[in-house]
């Protein structure tokens, strides 16, 4: 048994190999950051070990200052700079050459860190949160079944879009515009992954979530669970994870019954349709066993109509893969698009010369007709790239109000950044092997020597001016993890906004008192106070 005088002695040689071991590494990354030219940027005050910065955090999130907060760092302290919060030293840039570097030229010496630990009680193992050869797989899974025949198809949407239509008020009261779009997009979004839709925008029973989207479950939801919306608890889940990554190593901490509670409703309605469509597989694969022994005629199980589960049950057969890969696309095809749309209105409310032009472009390429107003079933994703300035004022909506406004990576080793070191922000920076950066792009895509001294205005007319865009434009990320989805989105904001302003002939702002957004960012940024607008049918 060993002495006290031992166990001392082991304890003090133990934290004597700790302290040289850290010197030694310092003194060699030291030298090898000098050997390379780096230099470090400028750090911005923090607080002990982070703590001021954290609380600092937590005061914007709460009063949906988040992005103000982290641009006005970024005015103070230059295009990148050090930032430590709760002990977590972090390296954030908004400049083009770095984030280039970060997503894709030294794409191999960054990882998601913690990430999939930090969104694993929700969504499991996905595109979203795997590295490696997990997400390679997952990659290479989902990949074709975003062809461009399925993304083509608008078909889908024109009953949902009736549905939101019906519930726009038509004598001009204000509304809030973002909850509707968000239970649009959870309809197409359900329909398009499960062949079901969750009808919210149909349900009679009508509720506002603390995301922006609201609205109960219809259809095949209903019947799994009456008294849950399941709207309601993916925001809530939502919100958990995005306290889960403000809490940095001590994610797990974040912990409750309440989430726990609203996974769990979420996990079942997804198995559900899991196990319905590996159903239909079963009886598929069973039918051509008796088709090859018996000669009978064929006929296929799966629906005639395109599932994008059904697709995925033809790959793998395991159930949490089908589930966590469908949360991960569920979290992606309804938020970000309706953050999309949402903003759309927002600046369209506010610059009826945007929403004049916008609308003369619409109605040259698909004229309202006197027996149908919408003529849906005129509008396909070849004839809605004639309306060229649909596409600009999309690009402009993306620059000013992009879906997921930051993000992040962890070193696997050591590395650099090109730029952002010294006093004036021009020498490489060394990144050692475990250090977080983060890069803004929101930022990025605020700056004047980027975009030029108009930088904070909306003006869609830029990008007639700019032609093609490079790396200081990200709305989609960019490199090997650019957004698979990001045509899905495109296409269903640009279909819905067609639908919408060939019916409306003007939209009003109805929050006067809020000029610039007023961002509320969990996994995916939101208008805080929703976009309340007023709207004008046309005559027809």
């Amino acid at each position: 048994m060993a002495t006290p005088s031992l166990i001392a002695l082991i304890f003090l040689l133990s934290a004597l190999y700790a302290v040289t071991k850290s010197i030694y590494t310092r003194v060699h990354r030291y030298q090898k950051a000098k050997a390379l030219g780096c230099r470090p940027p400028t750090k911005a005050p923090s607080g002990f070990l982070g703590w001021e910065a954290y609380k600092q955090g937590v005061k914007a999130v709460r009063a949906s200052k988040i992005l103000e907060l982290m641009w006005n760092i970024h005015l103070e302290h230059g295009n990148t700079f050090q930032r430590t919060v709760l002990g977590v030293s972090a390296i954030v840039t908004t400049e083009p050459e770095n984030i280039k570097s970060i997503l894709a030229t030294k794409f191999k010496d960054f990882s998601l860190g913690k990430r999939n630990q930090m969104f694993y009680p929700l969504l499991g193992d996905g595109i979203f949160t795997l590295d490696g050869a997990g997400w390679s797989h997952s990659r290479t899974m989902l990949r074709p079944q975003f062809s461009r025949d399925q993304i083509a198809d608008v078909g889908m949407l024109g009953d949902h879009v009736d549905q939101l239509i019906a519930l726009m008020p038509r004598d001009g009261s204000a509304f809030d515009i973002q909850e509707l779009f968000f239970r649009l997009t959870l309809d197409t979004a359900t329909e398009f992954l499960f062949g079901e839709s969750t009808n919210s925008l149909a349900a009679d029973k009508r509720s506002s979530s603390s995301g922006g989207g609201g609205g109960g479950g219809g259809g095949a939801l209903a019947n799994i669970s009456d008294d849950q919306d399941f709207a309601e608890a993916f925001n809530r889940s939502l919100d958990y994870l995005a306290a889960r990554i403000r809490a940095q190593r001590l994610y797990w901490l974040v912990n409750s019954s309440e989430s726990r509670k609203m996974i769990k409703v979420i996990h079942d309605i997804v198995d559900y349709y899991v196990d319905k469509a590996l159903a239909r597989r079963q009886h598929a694969t069973d039918q051509e066993k008796y088709i090859d022994s018996s000669s009978a005629p064929s006929s296929s199980s799966f629906s005639s109509k395109y599932i994008f589960l059904d697709a995925m049950a033809r790959e793998t057969q395991d159930r949490k893969t089908l589930r966590d890969q469908m949360l991960h696309l569920l979290l992606a095809g309804r938020d970000t698009t309706a953050s999309l749309l949402s903003s759309s209105f927002f600046y369209l409310s506010r610059h009826p010369r945007v929403w004049n032009r916008l609308r003369e472009d619409i109605l040259s390429v698909f004229p309202p007709s006197e027996t149908s107003p919408a003529a849906a079933d005129d509008i396909t994703i070849a004839r809605i790239r004639d309306v060229r300035y649909l596409r600009q004022f999309l690009n402009e909506v993306l620059r000013l109000a992009p879906p997921v406004p930051l993000n992040s990576r962890w070193a696997v080793a050591d590395t650099t950044l090109p730029v952002g070191g010294g006093p004036d922000g021009k020498s490489p920076v060394f990144i050692p092997k475990g250090q977080r950066v983060m890069y803004m792009i929101n930022n990025m895509h605020r700056r004047r020597d980027l975009w030029g001294d108009d930088a904070l205005e909306f003006r869609p007319e830029r990008w007639e001016e700019k032609g093609k865009h490079g790396w200081e434009y990200l709305p989609f990320n960019g490199g090997p993890r650019i957004c698979l989805g990001q045509q899905y989105a495109l296409t269903e904001a640009s279909y819905v906004l067609v639908r919408l302003l060939q019916r409306f002939d003007s939209v009003e702002n109805a929050q006067p008192e809020i000029a610039e957004p007023r961002i509320r960012f969990s996994l995916t940024a939101s208008h805080a106070f929703g976009v309340k607008v007023k709207v004008f049918p046309s005559e027809k």
